[in-house]
């Protein structure tokens, strides 16, 4: 019973927000409340709520603080060289931008933390998106994927959970699936390409100058195209007419782009927030706080939270300025951390009631004694779903084990299960479940919905190409 109720109400959570009946903190709250009263232990919803929101109350305050801080780095103009360089290199070429997007995340998701990689990220190439009017669901989908792959890194999380469920060395499960996981880069990197080439035929290829003009004031459509008459000295561009008809989900992704267009000031090299002068503090500032949470001297939170009062201190020394742009990223704080713990109560109920573990028990007992030979196929199949609707801890130490006794006794070993229960990390970074995809969409201002339904099955087709080069290569 308790295993039809959880496939319910992760069904019932995922269709609401994908047709856009609920707002997903509404549907992370409400719906989990519903099935707790329906499996008969209402009377203990506001345990599994607390001991949910106390789990993940740590994550929220890092959220909270890092998005100050990034949002602080972002007003005073760290990250303004690099969208520049990159706008150079991508000369302005939907298809190149996607790719620098890809390569983007690739090289930060090194500091082995998603919700990092994504503020640098979309601080990076939200203004490129928004300038050229790319669809905006491919930025926050190719990101999420190539930090996926990224994030079986050992000290990323997943794997040092495998290395410790199992009682196996963390560079033993990590270094054989390299050549898979390089696969899986590319294929991210090919995934770029195709989804760049989509928007390139949408939009067609500005200028470098272009891309740089003002930002447009009146929008006149003529029948060859879009003109866009600047607000600067009335300069001219002319884009490439929008495709119709068959474009189908490309078609769908601008319009979703294009809808409810605002001003973005993030290349403007006026704007009254910039402090050239401290450019070089900012910088090292930046470099000494994630070279601290990558060496783990202090909790992630506790760093964010000194990072954003010397920043806010040293850049806005006068209290109004301090108010001002802690008002200015006001909105980005409450909606990502109002969804973390709005999710608190959704895995609260979720290992409350033990839905989790009959999920868990169910699947493990639907494998058929003739996979038993094959575990290592197996897991990688279902590290895929049970990633995305389980926590990272949940499956790791509580499914892992199972299945590698299961293996066992078919003679697969453990290292090998292991490196078969990675492979899902990519599908995993965009589950409802991780805190980080909450900062990916809000900063990008993408709705989970829209993100949901673009991403999963790219996630999952990159999935399945690292599992397939992990079985080709025999590392599986």
């Amino acid at each position: 019973m308790l295993t039809v109720l959880g496939f319910a109400m992760i069904a019932t959570f995922l269709v609401l927000i994908m047709t856009k009946k609920m707002s997903p903190i509404a549907a992370l709250v409400l719906i989990p409340a519903l099935f707790c009263v329906a499996v008969g232990q209402g009377a203990h919803l506001g345990d599994y709520v607390i001991e949910g929101v106390g789990t993940l109350a740590p994550t929220a305050a890092m959220l909270m603080f890092a998005i100050v801080y990034f949002g602080v780095m972002i007003d005073v103009g760290l990250f303004d060289p690099v969208v520049r360089i990159i706008l150079r290199f991508c000369k302005a070429d939907p298809m190149r931008i996607v790719v620098g997007t890809a390569v983007l995340a690739a090289i930060v998701s090194l500091d082995g933390d998603g919700s990092t990689t994504f503020m640098i990220t979309v601080s990076a190439m939200y203004p490129l998106y928004k300038r050229l009017k790319m669809s905006l669901v491919v930025l926050t989908g190719v990101a999420a994927t190539a930090n996926g792959v990224m994030n079986t890194l050992p000290w990323g999380g997943p794997t040092a959970r495998a290395a410790t469920a199992l009682k196996v060395d963390a560079a033993d499960i990590f270094v054989p699936m390299i050549p898979a996981l390089a696969v899986g880069l590319l294929a991210v990197l090919l995934l770029a390409c195709v989804l760049g080439r989509r928007e390139r035929r949408r939009l067609g290829t500005l200028t470098l100058d272009e891309a740089l003009v003002t930002e447009p004031e009146t929008v006149l459509v003529g029948g060859s195209g879009t003109v866009l008459v600047g607000a600067g000295g009335g300069d001219r561009l002319t884009k490439a007419p929008k495709t119709t008809g068959a474009g189908g989900e490309g078609a769908a992704d601008g319009a979703e782009a294009g809808a409810g267009e605002e001003e973005f000031q993030g290349l403007d090299p006026h704007r009254s927030t910039l402090r050239p002068r401290l450019y070089w503090f900012n910088a090292g500032l930046t470099v000494a706080l994630l070279t601290a949470m990558i060496m783990e001297l202090m909790p992630i939170p506790v760093l964010f939270l000194l990072g954003a009062a010397l920043a806010l201190t040293v850049n806005f020394p006068h209290m109004p300025d301090q108010r001002a742009r802690i008002a200015a990223h006001a909105d980005n704080v409450l909606n990502v951390s109002g969804m973390v713990f709005a999710a608190a109560v959704f895995t609260g109920v979720l290992t409350g009631t033990g839905m989790v573990d009959h999920m868990a028990d169910w699947l493990v007992g639907a494998i058929p004694d003739a996979m038993g030979p094959h575990m290592g196929l197996v897991t990688g199949l279902l590290s895929l779903p049970l990633t995305y609707f389980m926590s990272n801890d949940g499956f790791y130490f509580g499914v892992l084990p199972v299945l590698a006794e299961a293996g066992a006794a078919h003679g697969v070993s453990s290292l090998e299960i292991a490196r078969a229960s990675i492979v899902g990390q990519p599908l995993h970074m965009s589950s409802p479940l991780v805190p980080a995809v909450f900062v990916l969409v809000g900063m990008a201002k993408v709705e989970f919905g829209d993100h949901t339904r673009f991403t999963v099955k790219w996630a999952v087709l990159t999935s399945l190409v690292v599992l397939g080069a992990g079985i080709l290569f025999g590392i599986i």
